[in-house]
């Protein structure tokens, strides 16, 4: 059984000569009250580039990781390629103008134009103490910090 959700976007991704920035539209604006303090947001996002009926049907990936197995179902991957495309990011936060809503990062992971659906602090109770993942996914970055420098290229079959 299928049910229609109502999704509102509440704000864009802009990339703009290598600046990243969040825009939130001015009736959402408000929400930013008292964010100033988080380090750290948690952005979900619309993968619009992957939303296609052909994208929405694929359940599963085939070797996307070097290191992988050869087949993967969609749900083990962080691909943008899914049902429904809906993306977490993780970003720092380098400054908030609230009276813009404009909040600026070093980098996203989305392209110009992405919409944003919600924003959420990171906070400390978001970390597991004893957390695993499977022998192939071992040798990338334990920690966000480290995923800057990481060299991906030598992870995904792209």
């Amino acid at each position: 059984m299928e049910n229609n959700i109502h999704l509102n976007t509440i704000g864009i991704i802009r990339v703009q000569d290598h600046e990243f920035f969040i825009e939130l539209n001015e009736k959402y604006r408000p929400g930013l009250k008292n964010i100033n303090g988080f380090t750290h947001l948690q952005i979900v996002w619309w993968g619009n580039l992957f939303d296609t009926r052909e994208y929405r049907s694929v359940l599963i990936s085939e070797k996307p990781y070097k290191k992988g197995p050869d087949k993967i179902g969609i749900f083990a991957t962080r691909s943008q390629i899914r049902p429904n495309p809906i993306l977490i990011t993780i970003i720092y936060v380098q400054e908030i103008d609230l009276d813009k809503g404009i909040i600026r990062t070093p980098y996203l992971d989305a392209e110009d134009g992405t919409p944003v659906l919600d924003i959420k602090p990171y906070h400390f109770i978001e970390r597991v103490k004893e957390c695993s993942v499977p022998e192939w996914g071992r040798s990338w970055p334990e920690w966000y910090e480290d995923s800057v420098n990481f060299d991906w290229q030598n992870v995904f079959n792209f």
